[in-house]
């Protein structure tokens, strides 16, 4: 049985880590945890997973943001689904739910980036999902 779950609490995102460590490696568990504190906290944020009987198999973050360019939108920080479990349709499900979270909240757009060398997840998006390529996103470290 499959069922998707908002995770609210440290212990619940602590479960959610070995899942999201395989997207968000430069992550320990000290720092992944209070980085989704401060964004609950500062950005709305909202960690969902996908759970195949008891586990965890795949976990989508995702931000209720405004900007001059989309309006009031929704903004796709991290989907993974663990590496056992891909082309399960795991990811399809998430994206699905949080369209449909979207439209309830009264967000009619839904918005992602992906790294340039995730070929394989652009194809995803934007042929399975029918997502539009519609920028870059650029990035300066300083």
């Amino acid at each position: 049985m499959v069922r998707i779950k908002e995770l609210l609490t440290k212990q619940q995102w602590l479960e959610a880590f070995p899942v999201m460590k395989q997207l968000r490696t430069h992550l320990d568990e000290t720092s992944y945890v209070e980085l989704i504190q401060q964004a609950v906290e500062n950005g709305g944020y909202k960690l969902f997973a996908l759970f195949e009987k008891d586990t965890i198999v795949a976990t989508v973050g995702f931000m209720p943001m405004i900007t001059l360019y989309n309006g009031k939108f929704i903004w796709v920080c991290d989907l993974v689904t663990d590496d056992e479990h891909r082309s399960k349709g795991y990811g399809q499900q998430l994206l699905s739910y949080v369209e449909n979270w979207s439209k309830d909240n009264g967000y009619n757009i839904v918005s992602l980036s992906s790294g340039l060398q995730r070929l394989d997840a652009h194809r995803f998006y934007e042929e399975r999902l029918e997502y539009d390529k519609v920028s870059y996103v650029f990035l300066k470290k300083i």
